[in-house]
Parts: structure tokens; C-alpha cells; sequence
């Protein structure tokens, strides 16, 4: 996805959420991330916000890293978002910005982020709000798979493989990475190639994989985030739930 198609996601989104948390009693549980309510979800995307705003400001991560969020909380929502935004339109997305995923230190690794951290809590205040979830476009939830798998999932697991060997309920894969799962969002496919300590992601589908993982682009992107989605599993079942046990680790 391009960048402006990206910001364009970025603001209806938030113009959802925005309402959903409106709507909301701020006592409200939020059944997508257990343990958290409403005002919960609304402190934790104000401060992501603004973290991200100060680190492309400043070139480094805010440390200490204690926001002042005092006011009414919407009222400081918006004025978190608009400094993200104004932060968006101030400098070139293929301008240098520090980020944690070391193949993409651009402004525009920040935008694609918060676009799709944007959807997906969006998503989480629409169900707090008891509002129907809105149809997340085709586009930005295929890129959102896409993300998820290289930026998270291949990019963590090297990133920490000790704790990538350590996965809750034990890997399935062998050291060799022949064996595969494939994603299937709507027409776009990705082979993932697991190991008991690395993740190897391709473009395009394999032959014989494990498992098929396969829906429209929306539910496989909620699939992923645990925010339910209806998927169809082909081959055999352990290896899509391996595969979400995965994605659990490396998205927390």
C-alpha cells in the first residue's frame, strides 16, 4: 500500500474509533483484550500516539516515559492524534525515523503502524461500545497480514530466538524449515516456513503445506490479532493453531 492510501485508513479509522470510544461507558470491558476497559484501551492508543510522535521528533525512544494524559479523555485523544498526524505530514515518508524494526527506519514505517495499530483498536472499541464493527477494506487488511507475518512474526523470531525456541505448547517444525503453512487473504498468499528458532516468510503459496489458512483479507487479519475472524483450515488443524501460538508470542 502506498503511504497516502495508508494515512487515508489512518484518519477514517480513527474518526471510528473516536465515535466508538465516545460511545462507550468507560467502565465497559473490552472483550477482545481481557483485563482492559474502555478508558484502558483510550489511555493505551493516546500514549502509543504520542510515543511515537516524540521518537520521530526526537530520534530516540522517550526514556523515562511517563505521558501526562490528565484531562478529558477524549479531549486528549484528539490532541495525541493530531500531533501524530501533524508529526505524518511534517516530514517525507521515506524520511529517517527510528523505529524497532531495523530493515525500515522511515517515517513511513511509522505510518503504516499506526494505521494498522489504528484499525485493529478500532476494532476493539467497537466491540467495548457494543457498535457493530465496520468493515475493514480489503486493501489495508491484506497489507495488515503482511505486516503482521514479516514485521512481527519472521522479524521477532530472529530477533529473540532463544525465546522463540521456549514457544508455549512446543514447535511442530523441525530445524530444517521444510515444512509450511500457508496464509490465503483473499488473493494474496504467503508461505511460512517455521523452525524451532526462526521463521523464513515468501510471497505466493507453496506446494503440500501443512496447513491451509485461508478467508476474506478482514478475518484473516482479525484471526491473526486474536480478535476472532472466520478462517477455513485445510491439512491439518495442529499446524494453524501452531501457527496462532506463534503469532501470540510475537505479537504481546
Amino acid at each position: 500500500m502506498n503511504h497516502s492510501r495508508l494515512l487515508e485508513c489512518l484518519a477514517a479509522d480513527y474518526s471510528l474509533l473516536r465515535r466508538a470510544a465516545g460511545a462507550s461507558d468507560p467502565a465497559a470491558p473490552v472483550p477482545s483484550c481481557p483485563g482492559w476497559s474502555a478508558a484502558d484501551l483510550l489511555t493505551h492508543i493516546t500514549a502509543v500516539y504520542l510515543h511515537k510522535t516524540v521518537t520521530m521528533r526526537t530520534g530516540a525512544y522517550p526514556d523515562p516515559w511517563d505521558p501526562d494524559l490528565s484531562g478529558e479523555p477524549l479531549a486528549v485523544l484528539d490532541a495525541a492524534y493530531g500531533a501524530l498526524t501533524a508529526e505524518f505530514a511534517a516530514r517525507p515518508a521515506d524520511s529517517p525515523a527510528l523505529t524497532w524494526y531495523e530493515p525500515d527506519q522511515s517515517v513511513g514505517f511509522w505510518i503504516r503502524r499506526m494505521a494498522h495499530e489504528s484499525v485493529i483498536h478500532r476494532v476493539d472499541a467497537e466491540l467495548a461500545a457494543g457498535l457493530p464493527v465496520t468493515p475493514i477494506p480489503d486493501d489495508l487488511a491484506a497489507d495488515g497480514v503482511d505486516e503482521v507475518l514479516t514485521a512481527f512474526l519472521a522479524y521477532e523470531a530472529a530477533q529473540s530466538p532463544k525465546e522463540f525456541a521456549e514457544l508455549e505448547g512446543g514447535h511442530l517444525a523441525g530445524p530444517g524449515g521444510e515444512e509450511t503453512i500457508v496464509v490465503r487473504a483473499g488473493e494474496r498468499e504467503w508461505t511460512v516456513r517455521p523452525t524451532p528458532t526462526s521463521v523464513r516468510i515468501t510471497q505466493g503459496g507453496a506446494g503440500n503445506p501443512r496447513a491451509v489458512v485461508a478467508g476474506e483479507p478482514a478475518d484473516v487479519l482479525l484471526w491473526m490479532w486474536g480478535r476472532g475472524g472466520s478462517v477455513a483450515v485445510e491439512g491439518d488443524p495442529d499446524w494453524a493453531a501452531y501457527l496462532r501460538r506463534m503469532l501470540v508470542l510475537v505479537t504481546q
